[in-house]
């Protein structure tokens, strides 16, 4: 599979921030001694992120764009998918950037919490990967398939085989609750070789294609751009930028909605390793 240099970009993502106009202060710590482009000092803004990719966007993508705003963003890592919210409502951090609205909207609904997405970021969603072929029509019969053994991450597995017409699941089946027990029609007679989602990237020398999640694609130097198809996210399964509610409106609210919807960011992130990420529906408008 290709890979790619992941801090090649960084002269050329820089280079197209030089043109943005820093304005205001936001709500977190001022940071000693570090300036915007106008010479006013910035303020540090801490993100909180899940390992994958989306903490090199902040750093590298939102961090140039924002810095102009005055704001100098840091990460910070969380191994789950519960603190960063919870540490984002107790003022721990001062935004996150790591889950869809689909599960921010439930998780805050869930534990009492009042939280607001500022705007989606390209997403990098489940991907088909092979050693040896070229494209999914060279599938032979019997393929070996690699496919995760987790509820969710399996249902989508299944409806990207689906979307790509590698298989049909019964019609009287939930979607997004489908095991390889509801596929009605398996053409090709896939074997199915059903892992941990850690390990499907690994697989890949092993098996004919393997569906392997953003994350864990991410983490192994997988590119995108080599995959013979990628998921197509409905927008609530698009991340997001959130912040606590009452500081949607505040200096670092505004200038990050700013930063999301601009033609600075679709430009950095097209010179960017997250160039062929799902992007929002907004940007094909």
């Amino acid at each position: 599979m290709g890979k790619w240099n992941k801090g090649k970009w960084l002269f050329t993502v820089s280079a197209l921030v030089l043109g943005l106009a820093a304005c205001g202060q936001g709500a977190a710590e001022k940071e000693e001694g570090a300036t915007s482009a106008s010479g006013e000092g910035t303020q540090t803004v801490v993100v909180g992120v899940a390992p994958g990719p989306y903490g090199e966007m902040v750093t590298d993508v939102l961090g140039p764009l924002m810095e102009e705003k005055g704001f100098t963003l840091t990460t910070k890592t969380f191994n789950d998918y519960v603190q960063p919210n919870k540490a984002l409502a107790d003022e721990q951090i001062d935004a996150n950037l790591f889950q869809h609205t689909a599960y921010l909207e439930k998780f805050s609904a869930d534990n009492g919490l009042d939280l607001t997405a500022l705007g989606h970021v390209p997403t990098l969603g489940m991907g088909i990967y092979s050693k040896e072929l070229k494209s999914l029509s060279e599938l032979p019969e019997g393929a070996k398939v690699s496919i995760a053994n987790d509820a969710s991450n399996l249902a989508r597995t299944l409806q990207l085989l689906e979307a790509n017409e590698l298989v049909t699941i019964a019609d009287e089946i939930d979607e997004t609750k489908a095991t390889v027990n509801d596929i009605a029609e398996n053409p090709k007679n896939f074997d199915f070789k059903e892992l941990d989602a850690a390990q499907l990237a690994r697989s890949i020398d092993n098996v004919d294609i393997a569906l392997v999640p953003g994350n864990f694609s991410w983490a192994a130097d997988l590119d995108p751009a080599d995959a013979l198809a990628l998921e197509k996210l409905q927008e609530q399964y698009k991340n997001v930028v959130a912040v606590r509610t009452q500081e949607k409106d505040s200096e670092l609210g505004q200038a990050f909605t700013e930063v999301l919807t601009s033609d600075a960011f679709k430009e950095a992130i097209a010179a960017s390793p997250f160039k062929d990420f799902d992007q929002p529906a907004s940007w094909n408008k």
